[in-house]
């Protein structure tokens, strides 16, 4: 019989609701599983066993017939309105070809009037044969009479068509801007792809996104994220004006799901939060903004990753997209408010310039003038680190916040843009481990697909959906199931400073909960990305239900 975590405080104790007869995963090292769970006011008064779980008089009492029940799943790195605008606009995810990409151009101009913008985001070249970045001429011979402008599933790469370029103004003369890139043929004329801060060339003449658009791309996004067993994601960077809308979503009763904000700096966004300070736990509990996201330089597969060396299949090493004095003096602050930093950092050089910058603020800020003794600095991504950086992370007390999906995706491309040498920094989280850090699990949804079972079947067998790399591509790096569980609950937790509110299923903390299909922590690998959400309690609400999760039984 599993023992009790505490008895129950009386007989009959009332309780909003107890789930029993579970494969509960209790993510606590002295007592890991559990059968029964009750709940009263939005925090777990009782985890243990069924005859334990008797005691309690229940509103609501389901029997999940051994079904698998884990802490609140934590997304530590999503963009919510991204999320939703993908649902709703033009989804070039899974595209495998450069001609499919095209007939769904054609297909959507068509749909459209002459001069109207066809506007799409999610194709990547990796499968593709050759796998080469379309181009403008491309997309204009799809789109002959509407402008085009097609994202990159990374966020840090677009294709603009010739009308789009003329509209911008962007010619064989247009000069690279800071932190960006327009990609020129060897001719110097601009090809159509744009990285980093030079797809804001293009951008800024888009239709502006209305007020009835960006609520319901949050809707849309909060609704696949429950559906998914999120109850709480990490937004990695947007403004004030989304933040008030969401706490309006939250006011109108439109939003359950626990959102930890960061601001996207610098900007007059961010010196208005270090004016401010945090704000921790408004909506009722449900919505924290205390963190700095800065992006200082792009990504590996569109070639924009800041490395020490240029990368092995080009004559380039990436760029930073901002300037380190400025980054300096903000973080220093940040230290002195309270206030959080993220920085994306996914290259060699930009993963050290970060960690330099971060000791540095370190250094300028003893101790004792810090609002937050541990401000629990992350790096997001850390892809490609050098082996003599790995260590400095938990020296400086810095969180690698990384996204296992990004391994199982860009193993297919990476040794090719790094060489073998460099590939022992890449996604190395048993390294990191090994070095004594912990690691913040997140998806960068809509860059990846999302999904918390791709996520825990990457991190635990390193091998993509179909099964490539059937041992695993450098499965010495791969997490152990208790791990990868821990990146996307406890460690995602104290990721957030949430370590004593969430993270494990005990008496007191918080009443969210994922309920799920299978048991991830004991079937076959190759079925964990087959394995379903069927609840998504949050505050002891059951927010999110599938048609077979049990019915109550009283």
């Amino acid at each position: 019989m599993i023992p009790a975590l505490v008895t129950a405080l009386a007989l009959a104790a009332p309780a909003d609701l107890v789930l029993r007869n579970g494969t509960i995963y209790t993510n606590i090292e002295r007592q890991p599983r559990a059968q029964a769970v009750a709940m009263t006011g939005g925090k777990l008064v009782y985890v243990g066993n069924d005859a334990g779980a008797a005691a309690f008089q229940a509103r609501r009492v389901v029997d999940l017939g051994g079904r698998t029940v884990l802490p609140g799943l934590v997304d530590a790195h999503a963009h919510l309105a991204g999320i939703g605008a993908r649902e709703a606009t033009l989804n070039l995810e899974g595209v495998r070809s450069l001609g499919e990409l095209l007939r769904i151009v054609a297909a959507e101009a068509a749909r459209k009037p002459p001069g109207a913008w066809v506007v799409g985001r999610g194709w990547i070249e990796t499968f593709w044969s050759p796998p080469v970045f379309p181009t403008g001429e491309d997309l204009d011979r799809a789109a002959p009479r509407n402008p085009v402008f097609l994202t990159r599933a990374d966020g840090h790469g677009a294709v603009a068509s010739g009308k789009a370029l003329e509209i911008a103004g962007v010619g064989a003369r247009t000069p690279d801007p800071f932190g960006g890139e327009i990609v020129k043929d060897r001719n110097g004329r601009p090809t159509g792809m744009l990285l980093d801060a030079a797809q804001a060339l293009v951008a800024r003449h888009l239709p502006p996104v209305g007020a009835a658009e960006a609520e319901r791309n949050l809707l849309l996004g909060v609704a696949r994220e429950v559906a998914l067993g999120w109850t709480e994601i990490h937004i990695a960077g947007n403004d004030w004006a989304e933040v008030d809308l969401l706490r309006k979503l939250y006011r109108e009763g439109k939003i359950k799901l626990r959102i930890y904000d960061a601001i996207r700096g610098p900007s007059p966004d961010v010196e208005r939060l270090l004016r401010q300070g945090p704000s921790i736990g408004e909506q009722g509990g449900r919505l924290t903004i205390r963190t700095i996201k800065v992006t200082i330089d792009g990504a590996l597969g569109s070639r924009g990753a800041a490395m020490l060396e240029p990368y092995a299949d080009a004559p380039t090493s990436g760029f930073l997209t901002q300037k380190e004095p400025e980054l300096a003096a903000m973080f220093a602050q940040a230290l002195r408010r309270g206030i959080q930093v993220e920085t994306h950092a996914i290259g060699d050089r930009a993963n050290r310039t970060v960690l330099d910058l971060y000791r540095g603020a370190r250094r300028a800020v003893p101790r004792g003038e810090r609002a937050v003794a541990d401000p629990r600095f992350r790096i997001e991504h850390a892809q490609i680190v050098r082996l003599e950086d790995i260590p400095r992370f938990a020296e400086l007390g810095v969180i690698p916040s990384m996204q296992p999906s990004h391994a199982i995706g860009d193993l297919h491309f990476a040794g090719r843009r790094l060489g073998p040498a460099r590939l022992a920094g890449a996604y190395a989280w048993r390294r990191f481990r090994e070095h004594g850090s912990i690691i913040a699990g997140g998806t960068d949804a809509p860059v990846e697909r999302g999904e918390p079972m791709i996520e825990l079947y990457a991190a635990i067998a390193r091998r993509d959906l179909r099964g490539y790399r059937g041992d695993g591509w450098h499965p010495e790096q791969a997490l152990t199931r208790a791990e990868a569980l821990a990146a996307f609950t406890s460690w995602a937790a104290q990721a957030a400073f949430q370590e004593k509110e969430r993270g494990t299923l005990e008496v007191g903390k918080l009443a969210d909960l994922t309920v799920l299909s299978a048991d991830v922590m004991t079937i076959p690998e190759r079925e964990i990305p087959k394995t379903r959400c069927l609840a998504t309690i949050i505050d002891g609400e059951i927010v999110y239900q599938a048609r077979d999760f049990p019915a109550p039984i009283r």
